[in-house]
């Protein structure tokens, strides 16, 4: 396997913790939650300077607190302030901007070069094994660990009180549960996954930058959009065979591997169109685009196909 296709493999680890944050308010609360572009930057500030200061560890932990505070922010805007929700979100990505530039002392950039993270830390431990393999190995152990804690999260009281809101909010209502309440706590959670990711991202790259966040939600959307339709065909060739896990199909557990699974694979895809040279690297947010474009335009035209050959069906019958 080349360097650059493993590159993009721990970048689509990475960022599959920012994924399940996105997947969170998207899917499960149904809010288009746009504070993503600056919680992860948050994530990363805090991170840098923490790593910085001696303590890669507890970098991670503080960007991931970093990241709750900001979901508390933009679920205070929408519920008790009663902003719509994308602007909530905006308002406090902007916001997010001017503290980012303030933890990294007014620098735009923060380079962590020197210092200790948890990949220099795992790869000084395993000098005998591909520094790459390593990196994977350590990314996919923080990914499984953080989306084991959050599936079990997702299964408690409180996590059903959160996905009975995202599906029917006025039933909730009714039911005497406080709705917004639920939505401080999913839009926290869902903030602190995106922080942590931008965490693990900096130890990384080695580095910190206010502008790193631009266009983050946008592949959220996409690794979420993909993850679903390979999730769906994976079902679907398995389902064959085993009823039980077709029947599955819409658990929140396999929404969140679905997650991961489109985190990965996005990457991938944006390596393999990149490498092909068909367009040059700065049209990485085109390609973006184009992927989301796509995605969401395959079950429309798939409607309209069978739509069609179903009408000439039918005429065929009748006449």
């Amino acid at each position: 396997m080349s360097n650059q296709m493993m590159g993009a493999i721990i970048l689509g680890l990475v960022y599959s913790l920012m994924v399940l944050g996105v997947y969170i308010s998207f899917r499960i609360l149904k809010i288009p939650d746009l504070t993503v572009d600056g919680s992860i930057v948050f994530g990363m500030s805090i991170c840098a300077m923490t790593t910085k200061a001696g303590h890669p560890y507890l970098g991670l932990i503080a960007a991931m607190a970093g990241g709750l505070v900001a979901g508390l922010v933009t679920g205070f805007l929408q519920t008790k302030a009663k902003i719509p929700a994308i602007l909530a979100g905006i308002l406090t990505m902007t916001g997010l901007y001017s503290f980012n530039l303030q933890i990294q002392a007014g620098s735009p950039n923060v380079s962590l070069l020197g210092s200790e993270t948890v990949f220099s830390l795992a790869v000084s431990r395993m000098s005998n094994m591909n520094k790459n393999v390593v990196r994977i190995i350590v990314s996919a152990i923080i990914v499984l660990i953080v989306t084991a804690i959050v599936i079990w999260f997702f299964r408690t009281r409180l996590g059903l009180f959160i996905r009975t809101t995202g599906d029917n909010e006025d039933m909730v209502r009714a039911s005497s549960i406080n709705a917004d309440r639920m939505k401080l706590v999913a839009l926290a959670v869902a903030n602190g996954l995106v922080a942590l990711s931008g965490g693990v991202y900096c130890h990384y790259m080695n580095y910190a930058d206010v502008t790193a966040g631009s266009g983050t939600v946008v592949s959220g959307f996409a690794s979420v959009i993909i993850g679903e339709a390979l999730m769906a065909l994976i079902l679907m060739i398995v389902g064959l065979f085993a009823k039980s896990v077709r029947d599955r199909k819409g658990s929140v557990t396999m929404g969140f591997i679905s997650a991961i699974l489109g985190s990965i694979a996005y990457r991938v895809i944006v390596a393999l169109a990149i490498n092909a040279n068909i367009l040059p690297s700065h049209f990485l947010k085109f390609i973006t685009v184009m992927i989301i474009i796509i995605a969401l335009s395959i079950t429309p035209i798939r409607d309209w196909l069978f739509g069609v050959s179903d009408k000439r069906r039918r005429l065929k019958e009748n006449a």
